[in-house]
């Protein structure tokens, strides 16, 4: 599968962001853009279906927030969290993890800006 990941920050500050514009606009199967910066945090749009690599973040944590659809985040030993709309999770720093979309699904991810999305 092929992932679009985009690390440019699509707006600045003091910006109004329109999620349900970005989501219609897009057509790729699994798509990842930095929407804006929070202090030292990113705040990410997801659009997905299917499923992403096993990968971890040695040294930040990574926030997921679903805002359509249903995201499963299986953890390497065995452990798999299901978040569905005004679902979130953290997962902590250092856990191996992948996510899992069976249908389309938008959320957003808030993370230190020095997250690399396709892991350490």
């Amino acid at each position: 599968m092929q992932y679009e990941i985009r690390l440019d920050e699509k707006y600045g500050y003091s910006t109004l962001i329109d999620v349900p514009a970005l989501v219609r606009g897009c057509t790729e199967q699994w798509f990842n853009q930095t929407l804006c910066r929070v202090n030292d945090a990113v705040v990410r749009l997801g659009i997905v279906q299917g499923e992403f690599h096993f990968h971890k973040h040695d040294d930040e944590d990574e926030f997921f927030f679903v805002l359509d659809g249903k995201l499963f985040i299986d953890i390497e030993h065995g452990e798999t969290i299901e978040l569905r709309p005004q679902q979130g999770y953290t997962v902590p720093k250092g856990i191996v993890h992948r996510t899992r979309a069976p249908e389309r699904t938008v959320m957003l991810m808030v993370e230190r800006d020095t997250v690399q999305p396709t892991g350490d």
